[in-house]
């Protein structure tokens, strides 16, 4: 997803993004282990859209001090 589509997203939509992306890494690690993948520069993808999602959940989380 690009970041500008996140970025309309509420904090609820954005932690089921969150968890499945996990899915998503688990299974293509578990994958690549196995040698059944065939993209490999997918775990990569997903490892940094799930940065972004962390991100903006972090960012719409209010401060405190």
């Amino acid at each position: 997803m690009e970041l500008k589509e996140l970025r309309e997203l509420n904090q609820e939509r954005l932690l089921e993004i969150e968890k499945q992306i996990r899915r998503q890494l688990f299974d293509a690690r578990l994958k690549n282990y196995t040698n059944q993948l065939d993209d490999t520069a997918s775990i990569r993808t997903a490892r940094r859209n799930l940065a972004r999602v962390k991100t903006l959940l972090q960012q719409q989380q209010p401060k405190v001090r």
